[in-house]
């Protein structure tokens, strides 16, 4: 078990990676995307004209969130209803589109550890392991784990494998301290984490108790009714966003 002196030395040290006085808009990617390379890794292009009502639709999105953020960045949790409803499509052109505003940034953290996908998409290397790694080893940094993604001012923590034990990591010290020192130390950056389907397992609710605000994804035609009701009764109602119907299933 790490002991509270571990968990204290390791905040010290994330405090010292980031500055609390510098703002990380100012960093820049060593290599940006091309429109070209933003489709292949399912990314929307904002001057795309063909893809412009879907570029304007999650612009409405971020607007809403932002809305309800108000003067505070804020944690939003997207998962899926089921498996396949497109949630790792949404949270990726969520985050991306408070990116694409210069004066904020954006985290994207992938938090399907049993079906991480976000690292593949975006062809990021995760060279130093990701969330797991973090989560199960008091020596790893949140430096560590950053990753530029080719999208000014969007960063990506991977899943970073699949556990091969069982252990509650959502609900544990390690995820609040990430979370807590993710969001503390810019005030400029929104935090998305790319959740699990509700149906199947609990880690979407225990994650839910972590984000500020919860978006439910619905496979349009592919989700019932039911089964969405079902899956949005499973959040805080104060927390709950709203639905987001995908129909790139």
């Amino acid at each position: 078990m790490t002991s509270p002196d571990t968990l204290s030395k390791s905040e010290d040290r994330v405090a010292e990676q980031y500055p609390a006085d510098r703002s990380i808009v100012q960093v820049q990617e060593s290599t940006a995307l091309t429109p070209a390379q933003m489709r292949e890794y399912a990314l929307l292009v904002p001057d795309d004209e063909a893809a412009q009502p879907m570029v304007d639709a999650f612009r409405d999105i971020r607007t809403r969130l932002l809305s309800v953020a108000g003067d505070q960045n804020i944690v939003t949790l997207v998962v899926p209803v089921s498996p396949g409803s497109g949630a790792s499509f949404v949270a990726r052109n969520l985050a991306a589109s408070v990116a694409f505003d210069e004066s904020k940034s954006a985290v994207l953290v992938d938090c399907d550890l049993r079906k991480p996908s976000q690292h593949t998409t975006m062809h990021v290397e995760a060279k130093n392991g990701g969330l797991l790694s973090y989560l199960e080893n008091p020596a790893t940094l949140v430096s560590d784990i950053l990753y530029e993604t080719g999208v000014p001012r969007l960063r990506l923590i991977p899943a970073g494998g699949r556990p091969t034990r069982h252990a509650e990591y959502f609900s544990s010290f390690r995820m609040r301290l990430l979370i807590d020192s993710l969001r503390s130390r810019y005030p400029d950056r929104y935090l998305f984490l790319d959740g699990p389907a509700v149906r199947g397992a609990p880690d979407a609710r225990i994650l839910s108790e972590i984000a500020d605000v919860v978006v439910l994804v619905a496979g349009y035609g592919r989700d019932s009714a039911e089964d969405i009701a079902r899956a949005a009764a499973n959040f805080d109602p104060n927390k709950f966003a709203g639905v987001v119907f995908n129909e790139d299933v």
